[in-house]
C-alpha cells in the first residue's frame, strides 16, 4: 500500500485521478522505485477521500486492469461512472455537507453498473469527514473489500454480505447498505 498527498487541495478528480495511477505506476514501472520488486503489479487497487474519491471512482473507469477501488465520500462534478467494471464500494456519510450523498455518494453508486462488484455503505451520524477518523466501520469494510477483490480472497465475503454483514450492519452503524451480492 503507498499514500500520496494531492499536489494541491484545488486539485479537481481528474487531476487526482492522474495522480493516483501515477504513483502506482512510478513504484511498478520505475526503475528508480526501491519498491519495485516487492510490488505485485497484478493487485493494485486506488482510494481516496472526497476529489480523491472522484479521483478513485475516474482511475477505475479509465484502469479497468485495476483490482478495487474504495471512493471515501467522494465528491465529483460527474455523476456517471457506467463504465466501472472495477469492484467499487463507495462510503457515503449522512451528514455530509460537503460532498451531499444525494448529490454524489447515491448517484455514483446508483451509476455503476449491475455487472460491476459493488457496494454502498452510507454512515449513520457522519460527516464528510467521518473518513478521517478513528474508530469507524471503514476499516472493517475497507479492509475486507480489498481482501476481497485485490487477493481474491474469498473468506472476506461473509463480512461484505453474509452473517457476519447482516449482524453488524445495524441501523446504528449505516443509514443505508446497499450491493449487489454475492461475491
Amino acid at each position: 500500500m503507498i499514500t500520496i498527498d494531492t499536489n494541491t487541495t484545488l486539485d479537481q478528480p481528474p487531476s487526482r485521478a492522474t495522480q493516483l495511477m501515477a504513483a502506482l505506476n512510478h513504484v511498478v514501472n520505475n526503475a528508480s522505485s526501491t519498491v519495485r520488486s516487492r510490488v505485485d503489479s497484478t493487485r493494485l487497487a486506488v482510494a481516496g477521500h472526497s476529489m480523491g474519491g472522484g479521483g478513485a471512482l475516474i482511475a477505475a473507469e479509465d484502469n479497468p486492469n485495476l483490482k478495487a477501488s474504495l471512493p471515501l465520500t467522494p465528491w465529483n462534478l460527474t455523476s456517471s461512472f457506467t463504465r466501472v467494471r472495477v469492484p467499487t464500494l463507495i462510503v457515503g456519510a449522512d451528514g455530509d455537507s460537503i460532498a451531499s450523498v444525494s448529490v454524489h455518494a447515491r448517484p455514483f453508486y446508483a451509476s455503476l453498473p449491475a455487472t460491476t462488484p459493488k457496494a454502498y455503505a452510507e454512515l449513520n451520524l457522519a460527516s464528510h469527514f467521518t473518513p478521517n477518523s478513528t474508530n469507524t466501520p471503514i476499516g472493517r469494510y475497507g479492509v475486507a473489500w480489498m481482501k476481497r477483490f485485490v487477493d481474491a480472497d474469498t473468506r472476506y465475503s461473509p463480512f461484505l454480505c453474509g452473517a457476519p454483514h447482516d449482524a453488524y450492519a445495524t441501523a446504528l452503524v449505516f443509514d443505508r447498505y446497499s450491493k449487489n451480492c454475492p461475491y
